[in-house]
């Protein structure tokens, strides 16, 4: 959390939960961008300061409930504290990536977007059987479908085809940065019963670096 926003009114037994990151990503995106010899840009602070994968300007973005419970910091903000949060955390994140993009094209290097995100095993009353979700929507989704065809063919897992969730119009980071320019992409999601051990995350590094590896160079549809 930044200094000045304090814990936004919440004990550290709630920062722990799902609702204030995702748990288990950011080892894991290390791990594979080592493997792969990939950039990993993540973000540091807390969704609950600003969801980077929401439109800034969405209500979503900073949530006043979270998954029920109540964010006392977020609520009846400013609008210019709503503004210096998207100055200092989401506009640096998405320029970032906007910026590596960049550096590769101009080195002559394809890129594929890989976006790393963690579910809770159940959501309310529904429970989520699925260990990995991949999701896809606009664009060009050829190898988001080659990763999931690659993960499906894995037995002793049970992968979700846009499970737990579709993408949609609450996505910002693929949508933006991959739709319009045809840029090949794919957003993973991982159960946290998984993520949150050591022995989980291998079993997902070693299922997601397959799927990827095999699904590298990506296929494009004819006239893509």
């Amino acid at each position: 959390m930044p200094r000045d926003l304090g814990q936004l009114g919440l004990g550290d037994e709630q920062l722990a939960r799902h609702i204030a990151w995702d748990i288990g990503v950011a080892a894991l995106g290390e791990a594979l961008a080592t493997a792969l010899d990939a950039v990993f840009i993540r973000q540091r602070y807390s969704r609950l300061v600003i969801d980077c994968n929401r439109d800034p300007h969405s209500p979503q973005a900073m949530a006043e409930v979270s998954d029920g419970t109540a964010i006392p910091g977020n609520r009846g903000l400013t609008p210019a504290a709503r503004a210096a949060r998207i100055a200092e955390v989401h506009a640096p994140y998405h320029a970032a990536i906007a910026a590596e993009l960049e550096r590769r094209d101009r080195a002559g290097h394809e890129s594929v977007i890989v976006s790393l995100h963690s579910f809770t095993p159940v959501m309310g009353r529904d429970a989520r059987p699925w260990q990995i979700g991949i999701l896809h929507d606009g664009g060009d989704a050829c190898f988001a479908l080659s990763c999931l065809r690659s993960l499906e063919s894995q037995r002793d897992l049970i992968i979700g085809n846009n499970q737990p969730y579709r993408m949609d119009a609450t996505d910002y980071t693929v949508p933006r940065h991959a739709y319009a320019a045809r840029r090949p992409y794919v957003e993973i999601e991982m159960r946290q019963d998984l993520m949150g051990s050591a022995q989980g995350q291998g079993v997902c590094l070693a299922a997601v670096r397959g799927a990827l590896e095999e699904s590298w160079p990506p296929s494009h549809p004819p006239g893509g």
